[in-house]
């Protein structure tokens, strides 16, 4: 045996035994007549101490080890005489007796600590170094513990684990597709998949009425910090539900997860907001609840008053900031420079501030006199010692606008705290949204979203107006999850893919699996997706999914580690019958 017990194992109740450990050396301490050794492995620390009765032979055999060599070490448990109540073992430490080396170690191009001296594109190029790092390995612990806790919550519930096929054929809706050339079929191409979307469905009709798959996933699309190009979905599907059954099996979940994994406890049912409500009040369909300042349009009182910016703009609307009518006019300037960024989109900002003496100064304090401020103030619902912020122009942008501006002051007033969740479901989403590039409908979802019933009759008339019976999970201003009620009709299906631009024939050549499945019963069915990647970086405090995957790719889509994408061989490219164009 290689050891007895691990690194994180032995305590003070363990004193006299005999154990054998084996990990890698953390840090060497020569104090002269003693030399501590830390000894890591995926439990734990654990000190081990050569003394002043040591052999020589061991004391050389101390002196030839570095850091991350890898060691098996056999001694006695006695107790420390300095104790360490940072970690498990600190009151105990083992008195050696032998040493072995099992392997060498060149010096890491980084320290191996919670706090490392690595830059990013460092440790991703040594990712295998960085995951012995604790805060890393913790991140992965934690994830496995929601993979587990979630399986056992969904087998609670019925529900099946089946996988799908990864090498699919490729779909023009939605992401770019990430192709594989056949080499059995040349010219022919697999793609992979974005969601197990038809399967899980084509799953339904065949008759496993609740499906779910902790599946792999993959987009070809520009990265940021919650997107990687392959991420994982918690992938579930149900028949013989309506929208509610759906909701409350995975408000279950979600509660159920924070309950045993963050030992949070929600009480109370999970908000649920119309899309319409969520960009009206936050500008987004993806609203921050952990704090307020919702936004307020004030076109009514604003307008008309010789103030051009304001009489020519769509929309004119704002926000209250409480208690920050003290800030300064170089606050006021950073937070105008702000909104102009190409990012937020706004060409200005007026403030008004509401002293706490009860008089109001404003930016616009030329074309608005005292009373017309305190209209604004009145319908804002704002006190003294409260700071008004208002951006116009066309609707949408100067929402969106908005809700960075809302976003920003949230994180300087330190109201967006990671120990605090504000769960809710958005619904009612537009079932489609018009493209002004391609001059056509493209499905907000996916093609296989089921309208609203008492929309239905709009496909002839409106189907700009139609809502999807669709659903999101936003946690603290993050999507986490989205699902819908699909169409289970094959008409209703065929209408749908008329309002996409597809012909019968394109519709046919690409869905006609699904649409031949359905003429043998579907049940009326739906589902849902978490991004369970994003679930993970949620419940461990942190803004990237990065952290919660053993083997990420960059922001450029590259594994540094191990150097991919990359060229492939001419060899290969001939069995192929691929050409690369210059």
């Amino acid at each position: 045996m290689f050891r007895t017990h691990t690194c994180g194992e032995l305590r003070i109740t363990d004193l006299g035994k005999k154990a054998t450990l084996s990990g890698w050396v953390q840090r060497i301490r020569n104090l002269g007549g003693m030399t501590f050794i830390d000894i890591r492995d995926r439990y734990g620390i654990t000190q081990v101490v050569i003394d002043d009765k040591s052999s020589d032979e061991l004391k050389n055999q101390a002196s030839q080890l570095g850091r991350e060599f890898v060691v098996q070490v056999a001694g006695e448990v006695v107790e420390r005489a300095s104790k360490n109540a940072k970690i498990d073992t600190g009151e105990i430490e083992l008195r050696v007796q032998s040493i072995k080396v099992l392997n060498k170690s060149e010096v890491p191009p980084f320290t191996i600590e919670d706090e490392t001296d690595g830059g990013d594109e460092l440790r991703m190029r040594f990712r295998y170094l960085d995951l012995r790092r604790n805060p890393v390995k913790n991140a992965l612990l934690l994830r496995h513990r929601i993979a587990q806790e979630t399986r056992k919550y969904l087998d609670g519930q019925n529900f099946i684990e089946i996988e799908t096929p990864f090498l699919i054929n490729s779909t023009p809706e939605g992401a770019r597709d990430f192709v594989v050339p056949s080499r059995m079929h040349p010219g022919k191409f697999y793609a992979l998949p974005q969601s197990p979307q038809t399967f899980k469905q084509l799953l339904m009709v065949s008759g496993f009425d609740r499906y779910f798959q902790l599946v792999k996933c993959f987009r070809d699309e520009d990265l940021r910090a919650d997107r990687q190009p392959e991420f994982t979905q918690i992938d579930c599907e149900m028949s013989f539900v309506e929208r509610d059954d759906i909701l409350d099996i995975f408000e279950g979940m979600v509660k159920f997860l924070f309950e045993v994994v963050k030992g949070i406890k929600f009480e109370k049912p999970f908000q649920r907001m119309s899309y319409a409500q969520a960009m009206e009040l936050y500008g987004s369909d993806k609203p921050d609840l952990r704090f307020g300042m919702t936004f307020m349009e004030l076109s009514d009182v604003l307008k008309g008053k010789g103030f051009s910016i304001f009489d020519n703009a769509e929309y004119v609307g704002g926000i209250c900031v409480p208690g920050c009518a003290a800030y300064t006019r170089k606050q006021l300037d950073e937070l105008t420079e702000f909104v102009k960024r190409p990012q937020v989109g706004a060409s200005g900002m007026v403030y008004i501030k509401y002293n706490e003496d009860g008089t109001f100064k404003s930016s616009v304090d030329k074309f608005y006199a005292a009373e017309d401020l305190e209209k604004v103030a009145k319908k804002m619902e704002a006190k003294s010692g409260d700071l008004i912020l208002i951006l116009s122009g066309p609707r949408k942008k100067t929402l969106e606008a908005l809700c960075e501006l809302r976003l920003e002051m949230g994180t300087r007033l330190n109201l967006r705290s990671k120990d605090v969740f504000a769960p809710l479901w958005v619904v009612d989403f537009p079932l489609l949204e018009w493209d002004e590039e391609e001059k056509r409908f493209f499905a907000m979802h996916h093609p296989f979203t089921s309208p609203v019933i008492a929309d239905i009759p709009l496909f002839e008339t409106d189907p700009g107006a139609m809502r999807a019976n669709a659903y999101d999970m936003v946690i603290n201003g993050v999507e986490v999850g989205g699902g819908s009620i699909r169409i289970a009709d094959r008409e209703l299906q065929q209408k749908m893919f008329k309002s996409l631009g597809f012909t019968p024939e394109e519709a046919e050549r690409q869905f006609g699996f699904l649409l031949n499945a359905f003429k043998y019963g579907a049940p009326p069915h739906g589902g849902i997706a978490f991004g369970f990647d994003r679930l993970c970086s949620l419940f461990g405090g942190s803004d990237s999914i990065r952290d919660y995957i053993a083997f990420p790719k960059n922001n450029a889509g590259k594994d540094v580690m191990i150097d991919s994408p990359a060229s492939i061989s001419q060899r290969q490219l001939d069995e192929l019958q691929i050409s690369i164009k210059k």
